[in-house]
Formats: C-alpha cells, structure tokens, sequence
C-alpha cells in the first residue's frame, strides 16, 4: 500500500476486494481464537479501508510510465 494512487487500484472494486479480504480474514482470525492476528489485520484493514475507500484521489489522468532504461537516444 505505498502507492495507493497506483493505476492499478483505480476501478473501485479492487479497492473494495482488498478491504474485503481484510476484513474476511479477521473474522477467520477470530473464528480460530487468535485475538492478536485478529487485531493486526483488523487495523490493516481499518488502514486499508481509509486509504483506499476515504482518502483515495486516483492520479490524474494525463500521467505517463517513466521513460524505459537503456542508452540514450541521439
């Protein structure tokens, strides 16, 4: 989640399938009777759930991939 602006979290369901399978996995967490595990992927997807659902602001449109490494072009 460094780069939440990435293209790849631009259609809203991914957003959403990452939250989700934070969420899912903390009620497994707490299914199995582990509170710790469940605590640290319940504020992993607390954080998730911020970044990707509240906070989110997709680059801007007009934005290119950086130019390919190689030897310079006259």
């Amino acid at each position: 989640m460094k780069d939440a602006s990435h293209p790849f979290f631009r259609p809203l369901w991914r957003r959403i399938a990452v939250v989700a399978v934070c969420a899912a996995w903390t009620v497994v967490e707490l299914t199995v009777g582990d509170p710790m595990w469940a605590i640290m992927t319940g504020a992993i997807g607390a954080y998730a759930a911020w970044v990707f659902l509240i906070a989110y602001k997709p680059a801007p449109d007009g934005t290119q991939a950086p130019p390919e490494p190689g030897p310079p072009t006259p």
